[in-house]
């Protein structure tokens, strides 16, 4: 009996020490722990382009909408004390993050804290419909500056960094913005909604699902998301409730496309951009690139805006855990001084 007594307690201490989120149990991401390291992919930073010659990859795995100077190895921008001349430099960069919670003020990257008590009208998650089509998704967002090459010293970030921001930082969070939480208002902030939120211009989003299915992105389809579904509204709410890893990178793509909308997120791709980012009024989404990074993290690859979840992720899900991660890759175009 005692035995099987003592079976019985090793069993549940066992269980005990399992990271399960239960309920509404907060988890801790590890962001700075050796998953700084181990967890992102290093590699996904090349190419590096240096007056139009790739190092360490190849051009077809940057952007084409990336700047192309008349003269490749030279470019030319105003300083405090005139023009200088530098040479363009283009690389990818992790420059943000993006964590997808069901649980409102829920902050797995800030050590599983809760930013202030969670009101229940803004709890998140999937919804089943019985028999019809009513499944649904919901997740609120937190968006977080993280310029890790300048962080780590490994640029200068004076001369490419586009829009100064050097440390990590919460940037934007949803539970204080009314319009991620209701579509009607959603509307009245993007009144652009009722061109693309239609059946029309959903059919027309099927070119760009095929060049998710290849790993590709049209760029000039700004309210698509290949795979993954439709841009507008600027919402949380996702009518689907299928694969997490799609639902919640439609979700961050989502919150990138609303705060290029607001002119919180810039434009760092291109000619314009060589001498600093500058306001883009739609998601150009060849400038992104996301990967996991919790709850597995993707540490070889990163995938483009709506490239399919069966090519990246679709096995990326650990039971019980819903909050999810992405670390945003952004396509830099700069003038080295």
């Amino acid at each position: 009996m005692r035995t099987k007594l003592s079976l019985l307690l090793v069993f549940f201490l066992a269980l005990t020490q399992v990271p399960v989120q239960a309920g509404n149990v907060c988890p801790d991401a590890r962001l700075f722990s050796e998953r700084l390291m181990s967890d992102i992919c290093w590699d996904c930073i090349f190419p590096i382009i240096i007056g139009g010659i790739p190092l360490g990859g190849s051009t077809s795995d940057a952007p084409s909408g990336r700047a192309h100077p008349a003269i490749p190895f030279m470019c030319l921008c105003e300083g405090e004390l005139g023009p200088s001349i530098g040479a363009p430099i283009g690389f990818w960069e992790p420059a943000r993050l993006i964590e997808l919670t069901r649980v409102p003020y829920c902050s797995p990257l800030l050590g599983g804290i809760n930013l202030q008590p969670g009101r229940a009208r803004l709890l998140g998650g999937g919804n089943t419909g019985d028999g019809d089509s009513t499944d649904s998704t919901f997740y609120n967002y937190h968006y977080f500056a993280f310029p890790l090459l300048i962080m780590m010293e490994l640029f200068l970030d004076r001369q490419c960094n586009p829009d100064g921001l050097v440390d990590f930082d919460l940037m934007y969070i949803s539970e204080l913005d009314p319009t991620w939480n209701d579509d009607e208002l959603a509307l009245y902030t993007n009144p652009e909604v009722v061109l693309f939120a239609n059946p029309l211009a959903q059919m027309s989003c099927m070119a760009d699902a095929a060049a998710g299915l290849a790993g590709k992105t049209i760029n000039s389809m700004f309210w698509c998301a290949g795979n993954w579904g439709g841009l507008y509204p600027f919402s949380g709410h996702i009518l689907q409730n299928s694969s997490r890893p799609l639902v919640t990178s439609l979700a961050a793509t989502k919150a990138i496309a609303a705060l290029h909308r607001r002119g919180l997120a810039w434009k760092t791709m291109g000619d314009d951009a060589l001498c600093g980012g500058y306001i883009y009024p739609t998601i150009p989404k060849e400038q992104y690139r996301m990967s996991m990074f919790f709850p597995v993290a993707e540490t070889q690859d990163n995938h483009v805006i709506g490239e399919t979840p069966f090519r990246w992720g679709e096995w990326r899900n650990i039971p019980g855990y819903e909050d999810y991660i992405y670390l945003i890759w952004r396509w830099n175009d700069c003038c080295l001084r």
